[in-house]
């Protein structure tokens, strides 16, 4: 069951969740600590550009669970591939820190960037 407005409302408001992917090699959970955010109504996790373990994770099952203060959330997550959608997030205030580590272009074309539908 999706989570209520006023569920969306504090994950919102929460920056670090663990993310927990099944593993394409072993099987097993995998959890990883990272930043989500919510833009354009989207629940989003990228990274800096270069693979990601979390990421090929996904691509090979995309049924995922985020881990937060509020709850446990299972969703599924898809590639954002959209240029323009990816140029406003890395553009965004809220999505600074992204800017002090790699430059703009490289950001849009390559860092890793899935969307999350929660269930």
């Amino acid at each position: 069951m999706p989570p209520d407005a006023t569920t969306v409302i504090r994950l919102t408001r929460t920056r670090t969740v663990d993310l927990v992917t099944i593993g394409r090699r072993s099987g097993q959970h995998q959890r990883v600590e990272i930043w989500w955010f919510r833009f354009e109504d989207r629940f989003i996790i990228t990274g800096t550009p270069g693979p990601r373990d979390w990421y090929a994770n996904i691509l090979d099952n995309p049924r995922v669970v985020i881990e937060t203060r509020h709850g446990d959330f299972p969703a599924r997550a898809s590639t954002v591939s959209d240029q323009p959608f990816r140029r406003r997030f890395f553009s965004d205030g809220a999505a600074r820190w992204y800017s002090t580590q790699a430059e703009l272009e490289a950001l849009v074309e390559t860092a890793p960037m899935i969307e999350l539908d929660l269930d």
